[in-house]
């Protein structure tokens, strides 16, 4: 299933999910530029590389191992490819700007952040042994993602189904949560697996799963949820629809 829209309007400008698809198509770029040899440099450079980052956790703080922890936020704005950049930047295109409006733009970039270092743990934690780079702004995108189907259950989703070559709009719980869903399940059978997304790599399943979780959790924390965090903007209009004149 692929997303193409929400109907849920929002109230503000989302400068910050607009900068952070900006952000990666242009590092994206970057990349197109250079050689393979290249490429993979800068892959096992900025990149989360799970034997690296358990290395720096026994040894300590300190130089170089600052530089492996730094790498839990660069690689979120490293992709592999064109489908996984393309795909990544739709997913918070749809549902990034919404959770901004809810959280405000200083909070989201934290938030946002947070979710992507998170997630890379929870991906690192299944494989600590592993050297194929993980990377990617999915782990963070999961994190929206779990936070959106909390706050927004009920909104409909346009969404593309390739093999009815055709779009429903569905409830955000069940797009969100049948995504979800398939995550954690296939996160169970590849492990023991390699699941890390790099030039030879395949998906980070966890990452998109415990990203999602972590989401949710830190939606809940910052109060996403409560009513006093701001109604969706169709909600703001219904509601003052219904209530009568003074």
């Amino acid at each position: 299933m692929v997303p193409i829209r929400d109907d849920n309007p929002v109230t503000i400008t989302p400068y910050v999910t607009y900068g952070l698809i900006a952000l990666n198509v242009l590092v994206f770029f970057y990349e197109a530029t250079l050689s393979a040899p290249n490429l993979q440099t800068l892959f096992e450079t900025f990149a989360v590389v799970p034997r690296d980052l358990s290395t720096s956790f026994h040894t300590g703080f300190g130089a170089p191992h600052v530089s492996e922890w730094g790498t839990l936020l660069s690689a979120e704005f490293l992709h592999a490819g064109f489908f996984h950049v393309g795909g990544n930047m739709l997913y918070l295109w749809v549902f990034g700007n919404n959770v901004e409006d809810q959280l405000g733009h200083l909070k989201f970039l934290l938030f946002y952040l947070v979710c992507g270092v998170l997630a890379s743990l929870c991906q690192w934690y299944v494989s600590p042994d592993s050297t194929v780079p993980s990377l990617g702004a999915s782990g963070a995108i999961a994190g929206v993602m779990g936070a959106y189907i909390f706050r927004f259950p009920e909104v409909r989703v346009l969404t593309f189904i390739p093999i009815f070559f055709t779009a429903f709009r569905v409830p955000a719980l069940v797009f969100l949560g049948f995504w979800f869903l398939q995550q954690a399940f296939y996160g169970i059978t590849s492990l023991g697996v390699s699941a890390d997304v790099g030039m030879n790599g395949g998906v980070a399943y966890w990452a998109h799963a415990g990203g999602f979780v972590f989401g949710a959790a830190l939606g809940y924390l910052l109060g996403l949820f409560n009513d006093e965090q701001g109604y969706p903007a169709e909600t703001v209009t219904e509601k003052a629809l219904n209530e009568p004149p003074e």
